[in-house]
């Protein structure tokens, strides 16, 4: 059931928002003990919160947008009174006294909160493998990951234990979770959608974003969510369009651009590569132009972004001291023992790394060696897109080079890791909107997915290609039977 119908099914009383979160409530406890994509339930809240739903329509009051919407949140979105631990030892503790804007901006539009998901700690990783609270299964073959750092998200939404949820990405982090699990996944232009009471990794890069199993159930969260918000700085003041109203215009005489440095990488398998390319010819049968397009610094995105993103993360993480809140070091004999043991501590291995990289390269000697070129090269990047966009509406390009990777496949190479996250890195850097959805299958009937990468602010364009090819398609109808998790 899309978020529409299930509108309208609540509107005329065929079923009652407390039934649907019953449901809900009850494929979790049946399933999520095999996947793990929650670390905190609120089972409670949300059968009070669908008992108002079901009082407001029982009274003859208009329904607002999303009433009854069943969701889940990554839990780096702070939620008044609901621990948000960022999947951290640092602040397994952490109930934050306020409510992030995107989340607020839910529960007004009606939407009922199921839990808190799982996700890489501070959203660093591509596996949900670095979570300090275990390992979030790939809910079509449970041997493999959810990807990251939104596993949790993904897999929830993947799997029928919610029917929307919110992630963040930094480098592709709801994008390629998105492709993993073969749901919807939507990272916003930089700026369009508030960044208040999301527990920072990289603020020049993060971004909240949607899941949804359809274009259109996307479309619908990303409405409810975008706009200005005067608490974020860097949230841009641009009247938001309806995306819903965009997405049945039909495709024909588009322009999409296929990068052809994304089709040439040495890592990307030749499943995928068919898949997407089959994909690119259906947009072509629907009236689309295809062109291809050069992005000469494409590849530098990788190396740029953990030079930056890193920089960042030293920065932001700083703060977890053991002197204001989050973990403290129980045992210590000074103050900078105090804040050493704390960190040492509570931080996991992969946090260590990055911000070991990260102080590195913003230190006295590398500040311009490396830091400083890396910003250059960004600029580069977002320039390449702007040249592009003169002569394309949307690009198109594979989500990820691989499926889904065994569980512990990258434990010893970390730089095999990142560079999962080689195709979506891109879009981050320049603070474009791209969107990932499925596009076919493996011969191991894992999800493929296809990323559509827009100008900024166009939101609406890629998600009017993506639902054309969605509806047209119909690739959820050529699902491998016997694959998933019952």
């Amino acid at each position: 059931m899309s978020i529409a119908q299930l509108r309208k099914s609540l509107e005329i009383g065929d079923i009652s928002s407390l039934e649907i979160v019953e449901d809900y409530i009850n494929r979790i406890d049946q399933v999520d003990k095999h996947l793990h994509s929650y670390l905190n339930l609120t089972f409670e809240r949300a059968r009070s919160d669908a008992k108002k739903i079901d009082n407001l329509r029982l009274e003859g009051k208009k329904l607002p947008p999303l009433a009854g919407v069943p969701i889940a949140i990554k839990d780096n979105l702070c939620t008044k009174n609901i621990t948000t631990t960022c999947s951290s030892k640092m602040l397994q503790n952490f109930v934050p006294p306020y409510e992030s804007t995107v989340t607020h901006r839910l529960w007004k539009a009606g939407a009922i909160l199921l839990g808190k998901t799982n996700l890489d700690e501070f959203a660093m990783g591509s596996s949900t493998e670095t979570s300090a609270f275990g390992t979030t299964f790939n809910p079509w073959d449970i041997s493999r990951v959810p990807g990251g750092s939104s596993g949790g998200s993904a897999a929830a939404v993947s799997s029928g234990l919610c029917m929307a949820a919110l992630g963040s990405d930094t480098g592709g982090s709801i994008r390629q979770p998105a492709s993993f699990c073969g749901v919807v996944g939507l990272k916003p232009t930089y700026g369009r959608v508030s960044r208040w009471g999301l527990i920072a990794f990289a603020s020049s890069l993060d971004q909240v974003g949607p899941f949804g199993n359809s274009v259109s159930d996307v479309a619908e969260i990303l409405q409810v969510i975008s706009g200005n918000d005067p608490l974020d700085s860097t949230c841009l003041n641009n009247p938001v369009p309806n995306y819903s109203e965009q997405l049945s215009k039909p495709i024909a005489g588009m322009r999409i651009g296929l990068i052809s440095q994304c089709f040439n990488q040495p890592g990307l398998s030749d499943e995928v590569k068919h898949s997407v390319m089959q994909a690119a010819d259906h947009l072509a049968s629907l009236g689309a132009e295809l062109i291809d397009i050069e992005c000469p610094c494409f590849n530098d995105g990788i190396a740029t972004y953990y030079v930056i993103a890193p920089s960042e993360a030293s920065a932001n993480l700083a703060r977890y001291d053991g002197v204001k809140y989050g973990y403290r070091s129980g045992e210590y004999s000074s103050l900078s023992d105090m804040m050493s043991r704390s960190r040492s501590e509570a931080f996991g291995k992969e946090v260590k790394r990055r911000i070991l990289i990260g102080t590195y390269a913003l230190s006295a000697g590398y500040v311009d060696a490396y830091y400083k070129k890396a910003q250059k090269v960004r600029t580069l990047i977002r320039r390449d897109f702007d040249n592009a966009f003169k002569s394309v509406d949307v690009l198109l390009t594979p989500t990820s080079p691989t499926t889904a990777f065994k569980l512990g496949a990258h434990d010893n190479d970390p730089l095999a890791m990142y560079l999962s996250d080689l195709l979506t890195i891109p879009a981050n850097l320049a603070g474009l909107p791209a969107i990932s959805l499925p596009c076919g299958f493996d011969s191991s009937g894992l999800p493929i997915g296809l990323q559509l990468i827009g100008n900024v602010l166009e939101e609406s364009a890629i998600l009017q290609v993506a639902h054309q090819y969605e509806q047209s398609a119909e690739v959820s109808k050529k699902r491998p039977k016997g694959q998933f998790i019952q």
